[in-house]
């Protein structure tokens, strides 16, 4: 008989589409038993994501493991919809036939359905083929936290969030400031509030939640979810926080040309600064932030990118001679390299030469910072990365807050990005604290994966959970 298979249901971005095709994987090779993976692929939106997910999916293809990928049927997308979380949810929505069919086809029996976070109205399909189902969450304990809080938070604070007196009660947090929240949560009268909030109180009917995240990390968190302290009057849905979950390809042949510009730089020197797959500058602050950098005399990597081209949402490279002051990369030369395009992330963080991170603080980001020991200074741009910004610096302490005007559209002054390079990279106290702290957490990541570890143990507990059920159901 052939073996059970898993079956993934990931959004195309790279964000979602990658932890959760790695925690696939490891699902395979360390679980206790012989499973399957099945990734059902919903087209991506655009020609650009839609090249690289076929790029991602023809490196899985030849990796020699039992993956197989089904392509769902097109959709007409939702043209009315007035936000990303929206208009993710509800394409989602119509996909519901194609998942129903494809699952329904598939030779070997099911043995679970692990669905990305923005995709819980197919529990219904899951419930109707009588098949248990995960929802795995790309991002961290705190901000899962803050979405299954959110039912009851909604209830209680009648006003917008920015307008409550005090901060936000999210168990196992320190008190949140409102500025702090989410870009969903600030307009409680927007349909991607709508969906978010449904969203978190969808969570708690799946048979358990996988967190991209290290008990050590965020153990007051994971305690209060575990607790029911943020799901008042329901079951506490069972969390395994599997992480970190990073996805590693082999380094080119040749190394990359900001690989070997870090070569010829002194250990721990460089400030990197990288604003994930969606972040970008134009004139007015990449100016702001080249004399900021300029200023604080700090050796740097700058991955500048620039506005996306009309009718794309992924940035254009950059326009050096258009964004970046007159005489900034000559007086900066030898000192600092603004690379235009994408660059290696990864690569980059793991060099001896790599001293610190500004980072938009998306959570793949910030689990990469640490898995490789590199404190960061947190600039957050959209999506749940005010958050994180948060909880990197007053709840985690592996990082040194940045003043960023948020009603400025995430403007950061010169003088205050300045402030915040020399204090990451030696600085004062609060860059020894972060530095320390991010120290101590690439340690904790590392004995987390390996076996005995936290995480190690929480995805063998999760490969049992499913096989028992597999048994029950044969």
């Amino acid at each position: 008989m052939a073996a059970p298979t898993v079956v993934l249901l990931p959004v195309w971005g790279a964000g979602h589409l990658m932890p959760m095709l790695e925690a696939g994987k490891r699902l395979l090779t360390r679980g206790g038993r012989a499973l399957s993976l099945t990734v059902l692929l919903m087209p991506a939106p655009t020609e650009e994501v839609a090249a690289e997910l076929d790029g991602h999916v023809r490196r899985e293809e030849a990796s020699g493991l039992d993956i197989r990928f089904v392509r769902l049927p097109a959709v007409e997308p939702p043209m009315d919809s007035r936000g990303i979380e929206e208009f993710v949810s509800r394409l989602v929505q119509l996909h519901a036939p194609h998942v129903r069919a494809a699952m329904s086809s598939l030779a070997s029996p099911v043995a679970a359905f692990v669905i990305d976070f923005f995709c819980t109205t197919l529990l219904d399909v899951s419930r109707e083929l009588a098949v248990p189902a995960y929802v795995y969450f790309t991002a961290s304990a705190g901000m899962l936290a803050l979405k299954l809080r959110l039912p009851s938070l909604h209830e209680e604070v009648t006003v917008q969030f920015e307008e409550m007196e005090g901060a936000v009660d999210v168990p196992g947090l320190p008190p949140v400031p409102p500025s702090s929240l989410p870009n969903p949560v600030m307009d409680k009268n927007h349909p991607n509030y709508t969906w978010f909030a449904y969203h978190g109180r969808r969570f708690a009917e799946a048979d358990g939640i996988i967190v991209n995240t290290a008990a050590e990390l965020e153990q007051s968190v994971l305690s209060a979810i575990a607790d029911g302290r943020c799901t008042p009057g329901v079951r506490a849905p069972t969390v395994y926080p599997i992480g970190p979950v990073i996805s590693f390809t082999p380094p080119a042949e040749e190394p990359h040309e900001c690989v070997r510009w870090l070569d010829t730089q002194p250990v721990a020197s460089v400030v990197l600064l990288c604003f994930g797959s969606v972040g970008f500058f134009t004139a007015p602050q990449a100016h702001e932030l080249a004399h900021g950098l300029e200023r604080s005399g700090h050796r740097f990597l700058w991955v500048l990118r620039g506005p996306p081209a009309p009718g794309e949402r992924h940035p254009s490279d950059a326009n050096l001679d258009e964004l970046l002051p007159d005489g900034f990369l000559e007086r900066t030369k030898g000192r600092g390299l603004v690379w235009p395009t994408k660059a290696p992330q990864k690569e980059v963080l793991a060099h001896a030469a790599m001293g610190g991170f500004v980072t938009h603080g998306g959570w793949n980001s910030v689990l990469e910072s640490l898995w490789f020991g590199v404190p960061m200074a947190p600039w957050p741009l959209y999506a749940e990365q005010h958050l994180n910004a948060f909880t990197l610096v007053a709840y985690m302490g592996v990082a040194v807050a940045m003043k960023v005007d948020r009603k400025r559209n995430n403007f950061v002054e010169a003088a205050e990005l300045e402030r915040a390079v020399k204090e990451l990279m030696g600085g004062g106290e609060e860059g020894r604290k972060a530095r320390e702290k991010a120290m101590e957490m690439k340690a904790a990541f590392r004995n987390a994966v390996e076996e005995g570890g936290s995480s190690y143990a929480a995805l063998r507990r999760l490969s049992e959970e499913i096989m028992c059920k597999v048994d029950t159901n044969q």
